[in-house]
Protein backbone atom coordinates (compact mmCIF):
# COMPACT_ATOMS: atom_id res chain seq x y z
CA UNK A 1 0.00 0.00 0.00
CA UNK A 2 2.90 2.42 1.06
CA UNK A 3 4.72 1.53 -2.16
CA UNK A 4 1.37 2.66 -4.58
CA UNK A 5 1.17 5.86 -2.44
CA UNK A 6 4.78 6.71 -3.80
CA UNK A 7 4.24 5.33 -7.32
CA UNK A 8 1.05 7.65 -6.96
CA UNK A 9 3.29 10.66 -5.89
CA UNK A 10 5.88 10.40 -8.06
CA UNK A 11 3.39 10.07 -10.85
CA UNK A 12 1.65 13.13 -10.04
CA UNK A 13 4.87 14.94 -9.64
CA UNK A 14 6.04 13.73 -12.88
CA UNK A 15 3.29 14.67 -14.32
CA UNK A 16 3.20 18.27 -12.94
CA UNK A 17 6.78 18.42 -14.35
CA UNK A 18 5.91 17.82 -17.43
CA UNK A 19 2.94 20.20 -17.20
CA UNK A 20 5.21 22.93 -16.37
CA UNK A 21 7.48 22.36 -18.96
CA UNK A 22 5.48 21.80 -21.73
CA UNK A 23 3.28 25.44 -20.49
CA UNK A 24 7.06 27.35 -20.77
CA UNK A 25 6.82 29.89 -22.28
CA UNK A 26 9.45 30.51 -26.00
CA UNK A 27 12.08 32.84 -25.53
CA UNK A 28 12.35 36.06 -27.53
CA UNK A 29 14.53 34.67 -30.13
CA UNK A 30 11.74 31.99 -30.96
CA UNK A 31 9.28 35.13 -31.11
CA UNK A 32 11.08 37.63 -32.96
CA UNK A 33 9.01 38.26 -35.52
CA UNK A 34 6.07 38.50 -33.35
CA UNK A 35 7.49 41.17 -31.44
CA UNK A 36 5.78 44.62 -32.50
CA UNK A 37 7.07 48.52 -32.18
CA UNK A 38 4.76 50.78 -30.17
CA UNK A 39 1.75 52.22 -32.41
CA UNK A 40 2.50 55.57 -31.11
CA UNK A 41 6.35 57.29 -30.72
CA UNK A 42 6.33 58.82 -27.36
CA UNK A 43 5.19 62.83 -27.24
CA UNK A 44 7.95 65.71 -27.45
CA UNK A 45 7.60 68.21 -25.20
CA UNK A 46 9.10 72.06 -26.12
CA UNK A 47 11.48 72.80 -23.49
CA UNK A 48 13.05 76.15 -22.39
CA UNK A 49 16.80 76.02 -20.95
CA UNK A 50 18.64 78.09 -18.46
CA UNK A 51 21.74 78.93 -19.97
CA UNK A 52 24.03 79.22 -16.85
CA UNK A 53 23.15 75.73 -15.84
CA UNK A 54 22.85 73.83 -18.65
CA UNK A 55 25.21 72.54 -21.00
CA UNK A 56 25.27 70.99 -24.82
CA UNK A 57 26.99 67.85 -25.32
CA UNK A 58 27.90 67.02 -29.08
CA UNK A 59 28.63 63.68 -28.72
CA UNK A 60 30.89 61.62 -31.76
CA UNK A 61 30.10 64.32 -34.18
CA UNK A 62 33.82 62.79 -35.83
CA UNK A 63 34.76 61.93 -39.35
CA UNK A 64 35.92 58.48 -38.76
CA UNK A 65 31.94 58.11 -37.07
CA UNK A 66 29.83 60.48 -38.03
CA UNK A 67 30.99 61.04 -41.65
CA UNK A 68 30.49 56.69 -42.36
CA UNK A 69 26.49 57.30 -41.11
CA UNK A 70 24.26 58.97 -43.81
CA UNK A 71 21.78 59.73 -40.88
CA UNK A 72 24.14 61.57 -39.22
CA UNK A 73 25.36 63.41 -41.88
CA UNK A 74 22.20 64.28 -42.84
CA UNK A 75 21.25 65.44 -38.74
CA UNK A 76 24.20 68.32 -39.35
CA UNK A 77 22.10 71.26 -40.17
CA UNK A 78 19.42 71.19 -37.66
CA UNK A 79 22.36 70.23 -35.01
CA UNK A 80 24.05 73.60 -36.20
CA UNK A 81 21.17 75.22 -35.58
CA UNK A 82 20.53 73.73 -32.15
CA UNK A 83 24.85 74.89 -31.62
CA UNK A 84 24.25 77.95 -32.75
CA UNK A 85 21.68 78.59 -30.45
CA UNK A 86 23.39 77.48 -27.57
CA UNK A 87 26.28 79.41 -28.30
CA UNK A 88 24.65 82.74 -29.02
CA UNK A 89 22.88 82.05 -25.31
CA UNK A 90 26.02 81.52 -23.51
CA UNK A 91 25.40 77.71 -23.02
CA UNK A 92 28.09 75.87 -21.78
CA UNK A 93 29.23 73.24 -25.07
CA UNK A 94 30.92 70.10 -24.18
CA UNK A 95 32.35 67.67 -27.62
CA UNK A 96 33.04 63.79 -27.14
CA UNK A 97 34.75 61.33 -29.31
CA UNK A 98 37.00 58.18 -28.60
CA UNK A 99 39.82 57.39 -27.46
CA UNK A 100 43.11 58.49 -29.23
CA UNK A 101 41.17 60.88 -31.74
CA UNK A 102 41.81 64.12 -31.58
CA UNK A 103 39.27 67.01 -31.77
CA UNK A 104 40.30 68.32 -35.19
CA UNK A 105 38.39 65.04 -36.66
CA UNK A 106 35.08 66.59 -35.53
CA UNK A 107 32.87 67.45 -38.40
CA UNK A 108 34.03 71.27 -39.78
CA UNK A 109 29.81 72.19 -40.02
CA UNK A 110 29.91 71.92 -36.43
CA UNK A 111 33.26 71.99 -35.56
CA UNK A 112 34.85 73.30 -31.46
CA UNK A 113 35.78 76.95 -31.09
CA UNK A 114 39.37 75.66 -29.55
CA UNK A 115 37.98 76.74 -25.74
CA UNK A 116 35.08 73.91 -25.45
CA UNK A 117 35.96 71.31 -23.91
CA UNK A 118 36.58 67.94 -25.73
CA UNK A 119 36.41 64.55 -23.63
CA UNK A 120 37.35 61.23 -25.03
CA UNK A 121 35.82 58.09 -24.32
CA UNK A 122 33.98 54.91 -25.68
CA UNK A 123 30.16 54.95 -25.55
CA UNK A 124 29.25 56.26 -22.13
CA UNK A 125 31.17 59.61 -22.25
CA UNK A 126 30.93 59.68 -18.01
CA UNK A 127 32.96 56.59 -18.24
CA UNK A 128 36.79 56.54 -17.78
CA UNK A 129 36.84 61.19 -18.17
CA UNK A 130 36.52 63.93 -16.34
CA UNK A 131 33.14 64.78 -18.25
CA UNK A 132 31.13 64.67 -15.02
CA UNK A 133 33.80 67.24 -13.06
CA UNK A 134 33.40 69.09 -16.32
CA UNK A 135 29.96 69.76 -15.73
CA UNK A 136 29.72 69.74 -12.01
CA UNK A 137 32.63 72.17 -12.20
CA UNK A 138 30.76 74.32 -14.28
CA UNK A 139 27.40 74.05 -11.72
CA UNK A 140 25.59 72.06 -14.85
CA UNK A 141 22.07 70.53 -13.94
CA UNK A 142 21.09 70.13 -17.51
CA UNK A 143 22.28 68.52 -20.24
CA UNK A 144 21.23 68.20 -23.73
CA UNK A 145 22.34 65.30 -25.63
CA UNK A 146 22.84 65.04 -29.55
CA UNK A 147 24.79 62.68 -31.35
CA UNK A 148 25.81 59.56 -32.86
CA UNK A 149 25.22 56.44 -32.55
CA UNK A 150 21.90 56.69 -31.04
CA UNK A 151 22.41 53.03 -29.06
CA UNK A 152 26.41 53.90 -28.41
CA UNK A 153 26.50 57.40 -26.77
CA UNK A 154 23.65 58.84 -26.57
CA UNK A 155 21.97 56.23 -25.23
CA UNK A 156 24.56 55.02 -22.58
CA UNK A 157 25.28 59.15 -21.85
CA UNK A 158 21.88 59.97 -20.91
CA UNK A 159 21.56 57.20 -19.34
CA UNK A 160 24.35 57.93 -17.12
CA UNK A 161 23.76 61.66 -16.95
CA UNK A 162 20.00 61.01 -15.39
CA UNK A 163 21.49 58.43 -12.85
CA UNK A 164 23.62 60.36 -11.37
CA UNK A 165 21.38 63.36 -10.80
CA UNK A 166 21.16 65.61 -14.07
CA UNK A 167 18.37 66.35 -15.76
CA UNK A 168 18.52 65.58 -19.66
CA UNK A 169 16.93 66.89 -22.88
CA UNK A 170 17.06 64.40 -25.56
CA UNK A 171 15.90 65.78 -29.30
CA UNK A 172 14.90 63.15 -31.42
CA UNK A 173 16.49 64.53 -34.24
CA UNK A 174 19.72 65.23 -32.53
CA UNK A 175 20.38 61.63 -32.49
CA UNK A 176 21.19 59.35 -35.62
CA UNK A 177 22.30 55.78 -36.30
CA UNK A 178 23.01 53.68 -39.17
CA UNK A 179 19.54 51.96 -39.31
CA UNK A 180 16.35 53.28 -37.60
CA UNK A 181 15.31 50.40 -35.26
CA UNK A 182 18.54 52.03 -33.31
CA UNK A 183 16.93 55.25 -33.06
CA UNK A 184 13.63 53.88 -32.36
CA UNK A 185 14.80 51.91 -29.66
CA UNK A 186 17.26 54.40 -28.25
CA UNK A 187 14.17 56.98 -27.96
CA UNK A 188 11.82 54.14 -26.02
CA UNK A 189 14.96 52.88 -23.83
CA UNK A 190 14.80 56.62 -22.31
CA UNK A 191 11.69 57.13 -22.12
CA UNK A 192 10.46 53.90 -20.89
CA UNK A 193 13.46 51.84 -18.73
CA UNK A 194 13.34 51.49 -15.09
CA UNK A 195 14.44 55.31 -12.97
CA UNK A 196 15.78 57.27 -15.98
CA UNK A 197 12.18 58.09 -17.45
CA UNK A 198 11.33 60.96 -14.70
CA UNK A 199 14.91 63.03 -15.58
CA UNK A 200 14.42 62.46 -19.25
CA UNK A 201 12.41 65.14 -21.91
CA UNK A 202 12.11 63.97 -25.24
CA UNK A 203 11.81 66.91 -27.65
CA UNK A 204 13.36 68.08 -31.12
CA UNK A 205 15.56 71.24 -31.87
CA UNK A 206 13.37 73.43 -32.83
CA UNK A 207 11.64 72.95 -29.94
CA UNK A 208 14.15 74.01 -27.63
CA UNK A 209 14.59 77.33 -26.54
CA UNK A 210 17.39 79.20 -24.66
Amino acid sequence: MQREKWLLAFGLAAAIGLGASGAQAASILDEWSSAKAPAAAPPAKAVTVDPKTTALLMLDFVNPICGHIPRCVASIPQVKKLLEGARKSGTMVVYTGIPKLPESETLKEVAPTGSEPYVQSFIDKFLNSDLEKILKDKGIKTVICVGTSAVGAVLNTASHAAQIGFEVIVPADGLSAPDLYFEQYTVWQLTHAPVIPPHITLTTIDMVKF
